[in-house]
């Protein structure tokens, strides 16, 4: 059932206030995708909350949650390319309909995320001999993208794109080396079978993966975003995107369990790279 189905099925148990909400998104659902949460209430004569409230009673976790499903209940998608963007749609509407569908993710990804889970990454990674941040295919360049950031964290921190060369990382682990995988399905039999040789030779195991996958139930702790995102029909946009902001959760995590002395160090690493740039003139600064 998708969720204009489930609006017309709900009909009789909203509020009448709600029922306002319905009918301007049966109405005109194309446009409610395009509309915030302020202008939906505002065009059905409703507060805001009175929308979330909405927006729960179909079982969605709230105004971001039900625009992705009403983005896919009405874009067929292109196979392939994106499932929000139409092969008939121009610049402008492509490009408006990625940035939409993409936040939307990103907030449902954020409401779904486990804060005692991640402060547990924090802790396993400030107390690692070291990090290696592994993926294949585009979660790789979510990998490469941590090796960036805790690269400059003075700790060892391995990252290896070729499968053969991260089976051989792994057979080297020891205890207290944390390995980090990365899989938005977590289905990828290499990446399962990595996850074993390292907890093999003591290694604990971080995935960046769905629940329930082959990959989390190799992992020791396992750090899931809820991203609907098919990658096994559209090009990966949404999903790398959450992974690569839960990087960034991590690294924050880590620099700041790290203290001020710590903070310094990386001050010192920001000013050695000054000499590599150009001084910012005022002319750019004041450009429009």
């Amino acid at each position: 059932m998708n969720i204009l189905e489930k609006i017309m099925q709900h009909d009789s148990a909203f509020s009448k206030s709600e029922r306002k909400v319905a009918e301007v998104i049966l109405n005109n659902p194309q446009s409610a995708i395009h509309s915030s949460i302020a202008t939906l209430a505002k065009l059905s004569g409703v507060s805001e909350p009175t929308v979330n409230r909405f927006c729960r009673r179909i079982d969605t976790k709230g105004y971001p949650d039900f625009k992705l499903h009403l983005a896919q209940c009405l874009a067929n998608g292109t196979p392939y390319v994106n499932r929000h963007v139409d092969e008939n749609d121009g610049t402008e509407e492509y490009t408006k309909k990625i940035f939409e569908s993409t936040m939307a993710s990103l907030e449902v990804a954020r409401q779904s995320v486990d804060i005692n889970a991640i402060n547990r990454a924090v802790d396993l990674l400030t107390q690692a001999h070291k990090i290696s941040f592994f993926g294949l295919g585009a979660s790789a360049s979510v990998a490469h993208d941590a090796l960036n950031k805790f690269f400059r964290f003075n700790v060892p921190v391995v990252y290896f794109e070729d499968v053969l060369m991260q089976r051989m990382s792994c057979m080297n682990c020891a205890e207290g080396d944390v390995v980090v995988l990365i899989s938005h399905t977590g289905r990828t039999k290499s990446l399962v079978e990595i996850a074993q040789i390292a907890r093999r030779n003591d290694a604990t195991v971080v995935g960046i993966t769905s629940k329930y996958s082959p990959l989390a139930e190799e992992c020791n702790l396992v750090l899931s975003l809820e991203v609907p995102e098919d990658t096994d029909m559209y090009m990966p946009m949404a999903s790398r995107i959450a992974q690569l902001t839960l990087i960034d959760i991590l690294a924050t995590g880590f620099t700041l369990r790290r203290g001020n002395k710590f903070r310094e160090n990386l001050k010192r690493v920001k000013d050695t790279l000054r000499g590599s740039r150009f001084e910012k003139r005022d002319s750019d600064m004041n450009k429009n």
